[in-house]
């Protein structure tokens, strides 16, 4: 007869022992805490990742955090425009916002991509998510952006930014026990009525300064921050706030928002906030619950 001591089972089950041992200092230092999470990149897209994204969020729930996700949804909006014959366009990086396309923005973020988000973290923990947009009990106001391209000024349509966060409705669904799930829009402070499309990174860190989260976590599709990409031996694991305010003018286009959001926040009090590789199942757990990290960490000067 074989027992788990004879076995290699043994050498496994010690293995998994000792994460479980290695994870209890952060237990206990985001216990009670709140993380923000911004959802996105591929993650958004991959059924797989999805459930494991959901799994990440009731077992942070399960263990005493406080989750908060707060998404996008740029693939699924361009291919409702594309069904609707909508022109996509993107100037500087943002896209082109018309009239006619932000009711398909606020189609897609609220009645899509929450409701699946919300239903599959459902699923495994019923009751515990909800779902709540950025025009929700004046979570978010926002105010019209445009963007320089070549020198001058381009009108973007109904995209802006995230001037004031109320962050009531939030802090209710948390003390109610509930994950909240949040759109990135917000309504027109300029233009009662109207609502504005808003980059989900940005929207992510404002939420998590007016939360005064402990972490924002941010997913993308890369392994984190590179100093000098693409050599892939650049990977930073850590940087100061001061560090990367020197770098972000000399990064690639597409990384910007999301370390600009990361030193957004942790400017505005946030205590640390982290890029990680979504594409990677659970990286959300290493990320937090191992002191080696899976990203990029953003910590004060």
């Amino acid at each position: 007869m074989t027992t788990l001591h004879d076995s290699a089972d043994f050498a496994l089950a010690s293995e998994k022992a000792a994460t479980l041992i290695e994870s209890l200092p952060w237990l206990r230092r985001f216990r009670d805490r709140i993380v923000v999470v911004k959802f996105g990149g591929n993650a958004m897209v991959s059924p797989e990742l999805q459930q494991a994204f959901a799994d990440d969020m009731v077992y942070l729930q399960t263990v005493g955090l406080k989750p908060v996700v707060v998404h996008g949804g740029g693939p699924q909006i361009s291919k409702m425009l594309d069904k609707f014959g909508i022109e996509s366009e993107f100037r500087g990086g943002y896209r082109v916002t018309s009239t006619e396309a932000i009711d398909v923005v606020r189609m897609v973020l609220g009645g899509q991509i929450s409701r699946e988000l919300v239903g599959l973290i459902n699923a495994a923990a019923p009751g515990s998510a909800a779902a709540v947009s950025g025009e929700d009990a004046g979570l978010f106001q926002g105010r019209k952006r445009g963007v320089m391209v070549d020198g001058e000024e381009v009108d973007l349509g109904h995209v802006g930014d995230v001037v004031h966060v109320d962050p009531s409705v939030v802090f209710a669904h948390l003390d109610a026990g509930r994950i909240p799930v949040v759109s990135s829009i917000a309504p027109d402070v300029d233009h009662p009525g109207q609502s504005l499309n808003v980059n989900a990174d940005a929207a992510a860190a404002a939420l998590a300064i007016a939360l005064q989260a402990e972490k924002l976590i941010v997913l993308t599709d890369v392994a984190g921050l590179y100093s000098d990409w693409p050599n892939r031996d650049s990977l930073v694991s850590s940087i100061t706030a001061s560090e990367l305010r020197a770098l972000v003018p000399s990064l690639e286009s597409g990384m910007i928002p999301k370390m600009t959001a990361c030193l957004d926040a942790v400017d505005g009090g946030v205590k640390r906030a982290a890029i990680i590789d979504g594409r990677q199942p659970h990286s959300i757990l290493l990320e937090i619950f191992t002191k080696q990290g899976f990203g990029t960490e953003v910590v004060p000067a």
